[in-house]
C-alpha cells in the first residue's frame, strides 16, 4: 500500500543519520536538507548530539510522533525499530535502505517477513529493504547522486535495482531529462513495481500528473497486475517504456517441440509488453533516449470511451517522415541509414520549395534531405531550414537537427535559435548536439532551458523505431465467436494422462475452435489407410504416430502416389521404435507457416507465429503475443515479422491469406485461454495455398 505519509510526510526521521556524507546515513540527510524539505526532519544516532545542524535523538523511544521513518541501520536492528515506531510513534511509512535481508540469507528473509507483518498490522507503507530510497518533489529521501532536475511534468521512474537506477539517472541527466519522481523498490517486499503503477493509475489526474513512466524491471511478480495498470495508464494518455533484465535463461534446455525450443521467459516478457503497449528497451541509453523522445512529442489526446488510443507520434501514419538538418554530412548519412533500417521514412525534397531553400544557403549546400547547410552555415540559415521543414515540406512529421562544433566557434547564438524554434514549430524537433566536450557550456545552457539532447543520432533512430513499432494497448475482451468453450472443457476433462495427446484429440479441439485441418486418418490398419487415400485422392503424405520428432526417425514420407507405395511406407513406419499407428493426409502445397504456444508460469500462454517448416528453428523469426489475443494484436504480430514481405507476397509470388492467418491465431489463443492444461502446442506447418490456410501437422502436450 502507498499512503500520504510516504508521499508527502509532514515529519521524517532518519534512523542512523550521520555527519559522514560518504555513508548512506549522512548522504540521505544531506539530500533531504538540500532538497528543501519543508516538514520536520529528525535524526536518531546514539553516538552524536548534532547531525548536519540538527539536534539528535539518541533512541527512537525519545522521538515525538513521526510520519515517515528512513532506516539506515544494520538489518538485525530493523524489525524491533519498525515495531517501536509503528506502535508508539504512529509512524505509518518506512523506507529501509539497509541491506542484508532476503536477498542474502534465510535469516535475512525472516527479518524481512517480521517487518512486513508489522507494516500489515499498522497499515503502514514499506519501501525496500535494500534500496536507495524515494525521490519526489516533496522530499529527497535517497542517499545517492545525481539528484536530477525535478519537474511536476517530468518523468516518473521506477526501478527494481538501486545501483542500476543511479546509472540510468546518470544517463538521463546528461541528456537533460527531467523527473517528477524516482522510486527504488529494492526487494519490493510490500511495494513492487506493479504496486507503484497501480497507485499512479488509480490516482491519475490528467491535468496535473506526469504522463511519462520509465521502468527498470528485474522481476515481474504479478504480470496481470502490471498489464492491467500499465495499459490503463497508456489508455489515459501516458507513455511507458521499460527494460526487463534477466530474460534469457530457458532457451538452452532440451525441448520436446519447436515452440519449446524457441519460447522462453523473454518471449513472455515481449508478449506482455506488446499487449500492454509498453515500449521495450534493452539498455540504459535506449531507455533514457526513449524518455527524451516522449518529452519532445506532443502529448497524445485521450481516446473516446471504449475507443482506440491514437498513436502519439508521428502525427500522420505509423512510419512518419523525418527531415534531417545538419552542418556535417557524415552524421546526417548515418542517421538516414539508421532511420531507414528501422522502417522509418526520410523523404527526398524536390521542387520549388527545395530550390527556394537552396537559394538561401551557401553554395555547395544540399537540400535533398538530409539538408546539409555546411560547416560554415549560420544560425539564420539553420532557422530558415527549420522553417521550410515546418511549413513547406508537407511530408515531414518531425525534424532532427544535428549541430556541434569543431571547437572554433561559440554556439550560444545557434542553440538560442534552436531553443526558439522548438517553442515555435508545429512539428517536434529532436536536437542532436554531439559536442559535449568542446561545447559543454553551450549544451548545458541549452538544457537549462528545459530541453533534452540526443548526443548520438543512431541511438535516437533505434529508439524511435522501437516506439513506432510498439502497438497500442490491446482490448481486454476475449474473441469467443465460433469457439465452443463447453466442448473444449469436456474434451480436456476426458484426457486421463499427461503428455502429447493423440491426433484425433488434436482434431477435436481444433474443430471446437474453428481451426481448419487437412483431411487425415490415423490407423494401425493398412487397408483402412489405403481406402482413405483412394477416397481423398493421391498424392498423400504418411507420418508415423508415436515418436515426437517424426522427421528425425524417418517417420515422414511425402508425395505418395500409389497404393503399393503407401503400403510399403506403412510397413516401414510401423517398424520404427515407438510407432503406434500411421497418419495419412492429403498432400498439399503452399507457403509453410507456424503457430505455437507455451504456458509460462504467472504469464499464461505465450503464442508465437512465423514462417514454418525448418525456418522456424533455423531463422527463429517469430513474434510473440499473450493469450487471449485480439484481431489487432494478432495482425500486429504478423506485421512485425522480418519475413512479412513473404507473407504479404513479393516478386510476383502470391501472398498468404493474412486475414485467415490472423483469425487462426486469435481462435487458437481463445482455445488456450480456456484450456490452461495445454502446456505446449505446435502447428507446423500451417499451410497457406491461395485463399486457404489449414493446419497440416499439430501437436498438443497436456499437464493436468
Amino acid at each position: 500500500m502507498i499512503n500520504k505519509e510516504l508521499i508527502q510526510p509532514q515529519s521524517i526521521v532518519v534512523v542512523g543519520g550521520s555527519n559522514n556524507y560518504h555513508k548512506p546515513g549522512g548522504a540521505i540527510v544531506r539530500n533531504i536538507l538540500q532538497g528543501g524539505y519543508k516538514g520536520t526532519l529528525r535524526i536518531v544516532n546514539p553516538k552524536e548530539d548534532e547531525v548536519q545542524g540538527i539536534k539528535v535523538f539518541h533512541d527512537v523511544t525519545e522521538l515525538p510522533p513521526t510520519e515517515l521513518a528512513i532506516l539506515v541501520i544494520p538489518a538485525r536492528f530493523c524489525p524491533d525499530t519498525v515495531k517501536s515506531l509503528a506502535a508508539e510513534k504512529q509512524t505509518r511509512a518506512f523506507i529501509i535502505i539497509s541491506a542484508g535481508f532476503g536477498e542474502e540469507t534465510e535469516e535475512g528473509a525472516r527479518l524481512e517477513a517480521d517487518i512486513l507483518e508489522t507494516c500489515r498490522k499498522y497499515d503502514a507503507s514499506l519501501i525496500g529493504p535494500n534500496c536507495i530510497g524515494l525521490l519526489n518533489n516533496w522530499h529527497h529521501s535517497v542517499f545517492t547522486k545525481p539528484i536530477p532536475n525535478l519537474n511536476p511534468k517530468g518523468v516518473d521512474f521506477i526501478s527494481g535495482s538501486g545501483a542500476t537506477a543511479v546509472f540510468i539517472l546518470e544517463s538521463a541527466v546528461m541528456k537533460g531529462l527531467q523527473f517528477n519522481s524516482v522510486w527504488s523498490i529494492g526487494n519490493g517486499k510490500q511495494i513492487g513495481i506493479e504496486d507503484v503503477l497501480q497507485y499512479m493509475d488509480e490516482n491519475f489526474n490528467p491535468d496535473t500528473d506526469p504522463t511519462i513512466k520509465l521502468l527498470y524491471v528485474e522481476n515481474i511478480s504479478n504480470p496481470d497486475k502490471l498489464l492491467f495498470h500499465a495499459s490503463s495508464l497508456i489508455r489515459k494518455g501516458c507513455r511507458i517504456a521499460a527494460i526487463k533484465s534477466g530474460s534469457s535463461e530457458s532457451g538452452s534446455r532440451a525441448a520436446s517441440s519447436h515452440t519449446g525450443a524457441i519460447a522462453s521467459s523473454d518471449s513472455a516478457v515481449e508478449a506482455l509488453f506488446r499487449k500492454a503497449g509498453i515500449v521495450r528497451c534493452f539498455s540504459r541509453e535506449e531507455l533514457t533516449t526513449v524518455g527524451c523522445i516522449f518529452m519532445c512529442e506532443p502529448q497524445p489526446p485521450l481516446p473516446p470511451e471504449g475507443g482506440k488510443l491514437p498513436p502519439a507520434f508521428p502525427p500522420r501514419g505509423v512510419r512518419g517522415g523525418f527531415a534531417i538538418v545538419t552542418h556535417a554530412g557524415g552524421p546526417g548519412v548515418m542517421l538516414t541509414d539508421a532511420l531507414s533500417k528501422g522502417g522509418l521514412q526520410v523523404p527526398q525534397f524536390t521542387g520549388e520549395a527545395a530550390e527556394e531553400l537552396k537559394s538561401k544557403l551557401f553554395p555547395g549546400a544540399s537540400v535533398a534531405n538530409p539538408i546539409d547547410i555546411l560547416a560554415t552555415g549560420t544560425p539564420e540559415q539553420l532557422a530558415t531550414a527549420i522553417d521550410y521543414c515546418d511549413n513547406r515540406f508537407d511530408e515531414v512529421d518531425a525534424i532532427m537537427v544535428i549541430f556541434g562544433t569543431p571547437g572554433l566557434v561559440k554556439l550560444f547564438e545557434t542553440y538560442d535559435v534552436l531553443h526558439k524554434k522548438i517553442l515555435e514549430c508545429k512539428k517536434p524537433i529532436f536536437p542532436i548536439l554531439p559536442s559535449l566536450h568542446t561545447a559543454g557550456p553551450e549544451v548545458a545552457e541549452f538544457l537549462k532551458k528545459g530541453h533534452v539532447n540526443f548526443s548520438d543520432e543512431v541511438t535516437l533512430a533505434v529508439s524511435l523505431s522501437r516506439i513506432i513499432s510498439t502497438p497500442s494497448p490491446a482490448r481486454p475482451e476475449i474473441e469467443l465467436f465460433g469457439v465452443d468453450v463447453p466442448r473444449i472443457r469436456q474434451i480436456i476433462s476426458e484426457i486421463k494422462e499427461d503428455g502429447f495427446v493423440e491426433p484425433q484429440v488434436v482434431r477435436q479441439l481444433f474443430e471446437c475452435a474453428g481451426i481448419p485441418m487437412v483431411p487425415e486418418k490415423v490407423s494401425d490398419d493398412k487397408q483402412q489407410l489405403i481406402d482413405f487415400a483412394n477416397k481423398i485422392g493421391y498424392p498423400v503424405v504418411a507420418k508415423v504416430v508415436g515418436p515426437i520428432h517424426k522427421s528425425d526417425v524417418g517417420g515422414v514420407a511425402l508425395n505418395i502416389r500409389t497404393e503399393k507405395h503407401l503400403a510399403l511406407e506403412f510397413e516401414r513406419m510401423m517398424e520404427i521404435e515407438g510407432a503406434r499407428a500411421v497418419m495419412v493426409q492429403k498432400m498439399l502445397r503452399g507457403t509453410e507457416l507456424f503457430i505455437g504456444a507455451k504456458y509460462e508460469e504467472k504469464f499464461g500462454h505465450v503464442v508465437l507465429c512465423g514462417m514454418g517448416g525448418i525456418f522456424v528453428e533455423v531463422l527463429k523469426d517469430v513474434s510473440s503475443g499473450l493469450a487471449p489475443l485480439s484481431y489487432p494484436e494478432a495482425s500486429s504480430m504478423i506485421h512485425s515479422l522480418r519475413a512479412y514481405k513473404i507473407i504479404k507476397g513479393t516478386r510476383g509470388q502470391k501472398g498468404v491469406n493474412e486475414k485467415k492467418y490472423t483469425e487462426i491465431i486469435v481462435r487458437l489463443s481463445t482455445l488456450l485461454r480456456f484450456a490452461t492444461e495445454i502446456k505446449e502446442l505446435d502447428i507446423n506447418p500451417l499451410l497457406a495455398d491461395g485463399d486457404d490456410v489449414v493446419a497440416v501437422d499439430a501437436r498438443i502436450r497436456i499437464e493436468k
